[in-house]
């Protein structure tokens, strides 16, 4: 007991000491500074230099962030609600005289872009015959070019050769890789006679054939040897330098 209170009133006193000399001189002139002077070289590691931050501030980084930038609420808004009425078609044509034919000219095509790029290629068909309508349109080969494609690698030539036509009416014609993606396309679904029409339809546009659509024909026509040495033969007269592999007899037979 003796030595508990002798131990308080040591506590005691130099508590009261400590409180006398703070009151005496101010506490930045005191002995026990609690944070020194920086030096001129001293560092803060918690303030950011050079336009740099030491810790994530939560934004997304990268091109996401600067996509979703480009991409307006409303047109966000109205992708949405085309990928949700997509299967009710009464509820989407509502949804479209509502929302879609409102959209300025610059969120239009933002939509149109971002449906191709999720693959919605049916509903990027739909805002592109919207678009079609607005004063604003001009014939324009590329929209075609990308709705074509995405249609085509999608498997659906009928859609695309719908837009075909509708291209070739407007007088523009497609370029090498859009004859080259719907060859492959009819090749892929078993339909080699539509790819011929295509391939014919490629040798009498005003630009030169290129080589690789001859190359896909050459080896997706390999089952049908007749319209395979018909392609083969022009394929040598336009590329005389180049070569035509073909595979041995035992697997397709003599060509």
């Amino acid at each position: 007991m003796v030595t508990r209170a002798i131990s308080r009133s040591k506590i005691l006193t130099l508590v009261s000491i400590l409180v006398q000399n703070l009151m005496k001189k101010p506490i930045t002139h005191s002995l026990l500074q609690l944070k020194p002077q920086a030096s001129p070289l001293h560092l803060d590691l918690y303030k950011p230099y050079c336009g740099f931050r030491h810790y994530h501030d939560g934004r997304p980084r990268g091109p996401l962030w600067r996509g979703k930038k480009l991409i307006g609420k409303e047109a966000l808004f109205v992708i949405l609600g085309l990928k949700r009425f997509k299967d009710d078609e009464e509820r989407l044509q509502k949804f479209i005289k509502t929302h879609v034919i409102r959209l300025l000219k610059m969120d239009m095509v933002a939509v149109l872009t971002e449906l191709e790029r999720q693959e919605e290629t049916s509903l990027a068909v739909k805002v592109f015959e919207i678009i079609r309508k607005q004063g604003w349109y001009k014939p324009d080969v590329f929209i075609y070019k990308d709705l074509i494609i995405s249609l085509a690698r999608c498997k659906k030539m009928d859609e695309a050769m719908r837009l075909w036509e509708s291209m070739r009416k407007e007088e523009l014609f497609p370029d090498d890789q859009t004859y080259t993606e719907v060859i492959r396309g009819f090749l892929r679904d078993g339909s080699p006679a539509d790819a011929m029409n295509i391939y014919e339809d490629m040798v009498k546009s005003p630009d030169p054939p290129e080589e690789l659509p001859f190359r896909i024909l050459l080896k997706g026509l390999l089952p049908h040897p007749l319209l395979r040495n018909r392609v083969k033969k022009d394929f040598e007269e336009l590329f005389p330098e180049k070569h035509a592999y073909d595979p041995p007899e035992e697997i397709f037979g003599k060509f």
